[in-house]
């Protein structure tokens, strides 16, 4: 049986001792993109890692929870995830578009209220203002439904293009009551309100969780750190994991356990159901 890596905070330290001492009531939160699937250049393609479905499988049973928490549609992100059907995660909830949809793996449905006016305006209108800002060639627009998101990975320039869209993007908008939330070489625009610390918290009380472990990679999961940091001054004990790149290092700065992607993630999550046993 491998080891479980050490915390290097005392209060991860906490964190993990707390939830292997009471598995039943500890939450595990974890990002998609990036965290549990391999980025890739067209997210469309994006799947979970060949061994993420069986090391949650392996987990869900021994925890109060497993949420994935992510920016996607809840129902994009289980189908890409492979989640539907799959017997052993009845404790798995998939917390989409940052917990506005929420999907169970017992009913299999989705809740969601009525999507924000402003993001089919946006829609509308994001093809002329990528033309106007000569950043149209390479980037990509990726339809969420509750948001749209546009990628620069592909652009022969990737950080120039996400450069040169910041400021667009932003005036867009504001102009119809949206926000621009930053990440690796994309750029969302949603309504404000909602994020994965919010997503995260609303959850841990609905659940009434006695520990957290939250696992992320890119800024999009600065919020839920907050979050878990926020639970621990609450007395809720968390452990932050950060699914490492080299693109963001803003995540491995505050991480008490840094592994090696999406890969190193589910290994985290499969050793940590052996200790369970």
């Amino acid at each position: 049986m491998d080891p479980l890596p050490t915390p290097q905070t005392q209060p991860g330290r906490d964190g993990l001792a707390a939830l292997l001492a009471r598995p039943g009531t500890a939450l595990v939160g974890l990002d998609f993109d990036g965290t549990l699937a391999p980025i890739v250049a067209d997210p469309e393609q994006a799947r979970a890692h060949p061994e993420a479905v069986p090391a949650l499988v392996a987990l869900a049973p021994k925890v109060a929870s497993v949420a994935v928490i992510t920016g996607r549609p809840a129902g994009v992100a289980v189908r890409y995830g492979g989640f539907a059907g799959v017997p052993g995660l009845d404790h798995l909830t998939v917390l989409g578009h940052y917990g506005a949809e929420r999907w169970d793996a017992v009913t299999g449905t989705v809740t969601a209220p009525a999507p924000h006016p402003g993001v089919a305006a946006v829609r509308a209108e994001l093809p002329g203002v990528l033309d106007r800002a000569g950043a149209w060639t390479g980037t990509w627009i990726e339809e969420k439904g509750r948001a749209v998101a546009v990628h620069t990975r592909r652009a022969a320039d990737p950080e120039a293009a996400f450069e040169a869209l910041r400021g667009p993007l932003a005036d867009l908008a504001t102009r119809h009551g949206l926000i621009v939330e930053p990440g690796r070489l994309v750029l969302e625009l949603r309504p404000p309100g909602m994020d994965k610390g919010m997503a995260l918290t609303e959850y841990a009380r609905r659940i009434d969780a006695g520990s957290v472990l939250y696992a992320g990679d890119d800024l999009g999961d600065l919020p839920a750190f907050a979050a878990v940091e926020k639970l621990r001054s609450d007395g809720v004990p968390g452990l932050l994991v950060c699914s490492g790149s080299t693109e963001v290092t803003e995540l491995a700065e505050r991480a008490d356990v840094v592994v090696d992607g999406p890969a190193g993630v589910v290994h985290l999550l499969r050793t940590l159901a052996d200790q369970l046993d």
